[in-house]
Parts: C-alpha cells; structure tokens; sequence
C-alpha cells in the first residue's frame, strides 16, 4: 500500500515509477479521490462547528422567551446532525475507495533494479559451480531410473487430480533430509528463529502481505472463508500485522518449513511433466523485518543465506536481479537464484528473495517506535525462500545422476540419511 502523502508531495515522481512497470499514470485519479474525501471531512467538520454553536444558542433563546429563535435553532441543529451524517458517510465512501485503489497499484521498483520487459531483461549478479560434464546424455528427475520407483504421478492423479505427485522409499526420505538440512542451517549458522505456523489463514492475512486482493485466483479458499497460505511469507509477515514495537525489537528473521498451496493459475501447459510445478509443495521460507535504514544489507544478507544452501549441496547456480517488467507486484526488488537443471540444460528459479519496503507495513498496519523518541515509522518487510524444497530435490538428482541409472547424494546430506551417500538404479538408499 502507498503513502499518499507521498503522493501528494511528489505526484510526477510516483507516476514516474509507475511507468517503469508499464503502467498508466494514477496520481490524477488518487489525488482527486483524496481531495472529494478531505473535502467532505472538512465540511462535516465545519457543520459540526456550526451545530456546536447553534446548540449554545439553543439555551439563550429559550431563556430570554424567545419562542421563534428558539425552534429556529433547534431546527438548525437537527439539520447539522442529518447533513454532518451524511458529509461523514460520504467520506467514509470515499475513504474506503481511496484505500481500496491505493492497495491495488504495485509498490514502485527500486531505482537500482533495472528497466525491462520480461525475464530475459534480468541482469546476472553471481555464479557459482559449473555445470558437470557427463559423458552422457542426462535425463530430467521424472525419468532417472533410481527415482521413477519414488516418484509417483499416476496414484498422485487418482488421488487429486493433476501437478501432484507421491513420494515414497529413497525419495521421500531425501525430500525429509533436504528440508532438515535447510532448517537447520539456517537456524544453526544463520541464527534465523524456527517457526511453526498455520497453513489456514483469515483473509486479512492475506490482504497484509499482498495476496488479495489482486491474486486471489492463484491460491486456494476453503468453504468456511479460510484461505490455504501459498508461502510461509504469509504467515511469518503477519506476525507483526497491527503492532508497534519498539526499536530494540528489531531485526526480527524467521524461518519455516510448510507445506504450500497454489492454484497456478495462468500456468496451463507449463511444466506439465514432473514435479517442478506443483498444486502442494514443501518449502523453507525466511522471513526479515527490520528498520527502513537496514533493509538493502538486509535483502542480500537473505540473499546469501540462500545461496549457501546451494553451495553446500554444490550445485551450480546463478543470481539474477529481476527488472521492472518480471518484478512481482508486492516488491521493490528481487534477486532470483537459479540453479542448473541438466535434463533440462538449463537454469531455472529455486528461490526468490524480495524486498517490499514498508509496502506490507502499510497494509498490515506494523510499525515501530524509534529508540530515540519521535513518531512511530513503518517497518520494512522482507521475504525469501530458503529454499524451494521439491526443486532442490530436482536438482540434487539431476546433477548427482550416474550413467547406470544411480544418483550420487551430496555430501552435506550423509549425515541426514544415516551415513548413506546414493540411491541405487533400483530406487534403494545406500
């Protein structure tokens, strides 16, 4: 949500920024919205002034025996209170559109990211591995001989329909492994607080962190008004939704593993085959709120959290800074890590690490008071996956794949599985 005083400070600037996500200019349209609404308060107020006064008077009158006067101004009173109930309604109208508009225009792309259409325009920040050369031709997770027994689409379908899948054996339990190896990294050696939250959450929650209500066909209500969270994002975020804090309080960095629901709405035809997309997958979700001054060191600190998941796994991977026209709408900024898919010969998104800036806080109501006196300011919100664990599954046996049929763990991973470092052609951990 946008500060409409910022607004009304600076309209060219806001339109300005606007335009670098391709977008119409919207000052004209809020700041009139503004006007009507202030317009209205102003003159409930100056009715209330005038009732106010006409009710002294209404005791003057009948004191003196001045019959006329007096039902004059009893009138006039009445008539005060009718059109000051009114003048009221109409701003509160007003009000509730202006908010309404204000919640539905995206938050403006930090200067630093770069202008562009779609996500060819990303601009690479960091590498790191190199892709392996096989001596032979490798194939995506779905079809490695080792997995296919631990990978289940068919019974998945029967169950629920399409882009759901059935673990089992070997793999269910790497997925485990994966996610506990996640958690425990970031709670270890990224000093992140592990959380447990709900999956279900009332509407508002929502509406806070930006699901709602522009991308509501992309998750999942139930019939009594719930919605299924389709990040931990959601939850973490709102942990602050209404308060204010104090200084001290801050920064505050959350991680949690749940599951998570997506419609993928938009997405038909896209990565049908395999478990890449899905309606129900698991991920490791961090979480930072912190104060507006500390919020970019912040953004790559998440960032490098993120990135060292994959180090430790050793595969390769790649950082992108999002442009303007692939930056989701919640954002300021975004830094995507890619990591290399050999059956697929090529990078795709794993983790996604954003800054909203004060954004969410609008939304949500969540500020702080600072440590040295002075107006509460809004908190600036952060959010990341830590990462996406289905698709680190896809990676870590796409580039441990052996040319029998076999998957080589990593290293990192032995631990988490009893000492046991492959699976087998057959789908056996050994």
């Amino acid at each position: 949500m946008h500060d409409i005083r910022a607004i009304r400070d600076n309209p060219a600037a806001f339109d300005a920024a606007l335009s670098r996500r391709g977008m119409s200019p919207a000052s004209s349209q809020i700041l009139a919205l503004d006007e009507a609404r202030r317009a209205k308060i102003l003159a409930a107020e100056t009715a209330q002034a005038e009732a106010n006064k006409a009710a002294k008077e209404v005791g003057a009158a009948k004191g003196r025996g001045d019959e006329d006067e007096f039902q004059r101004l009893r009138a006039l009173v009445g008539e005060k209170k009718a059109e000051i109930a009114a003048l009221n309604d109409e701003a509160k109208a007003q009000d509730v559109a202006l908010n309404d508009l204000l919640m539905a225009i995206p938050n403006l792309p930090d200067p630093s990211i770069p202008d562009g259409e779609d996500e060819d325009d990303n601009v690479e920040i960091n590498r790191a591995g190199s892709p392996r050369n096989f001596a032979f031709t490798p194939v995506e997770h779905y079809d490695i001989p080792g997995i296919r027994p631990g990978m289940d689409f068919e019974t998945a379908a029967k169950l629920s329909g399409s882009r759901f899948v059935l673990l089992s054996g070997a793999v269910a339990r790497l997925h485990r492994a994966l996610a506990q190896f996640m958690l425990d990294t970031h709670v270890d050696e990224h000093g992140l607080t592990e959380t447990i939250t709900p999956v279900l959450v009332r509407e508002e929650m929502m509406y806070g962190t930006g699901q709602l209500p522009k991308f509501g066909d992309d998750s999942y209500q139930t019939t009594n008004g719930w919605w299924l969270i389709p990040t931990a994002e959601v939850t973490l975020t709102n942990i602050v939704n209404g308060l204010t804090v104090d200084e001290s309080y801050l920064p505050r960095r959350y991680v949690a593993h749940t599951q998570c629901f997506r419609s993928e709405a938009g997405s038909a035809g896209r990565d049908t085959s395999g478990m890449l997309r899905q309606h129900q997958f698991e991920k490791v979700e961090m979480v930072s709120v912190t104060k507006p001054e500390d919020s970019a060191a912040e953004h790559d600190a998440m960032t490098k959290r993120a990135e060292a998941i994959l180090d430790k796994l050793e595969i390769p991977y790649r950082t992108v800074v999002l442009c303007t026209g692939d930056l989701g709408a919640g954002m300021r900024k975004t830094h995507d890590i890619e990591v290399w898919l050999p059956g697929q010969n090529a990078y795709r998104e794993i983790a996604s690490i954003s800054v909203a800036g004060d954004y969410q806080a609008r939304r949500m109501n969540a500020r702080f008071k600072p440590a040295g006196g002075g107006k509460p300011e809004y908190l600036h919100t952060l959010n990341g996956s830590g990462l996406a664990v289905g698709r680190c599954l896809i990676a870590v046996v796409e580039n441990g794949q052996q040319e029998d049929g076999s998957v080589d763990l990593p290293a990192v991973l032995h631990p988490y599985l009893s000492g046991k470092t492959k699976i087998t052609a057959d789908g056996q951990l050994t």
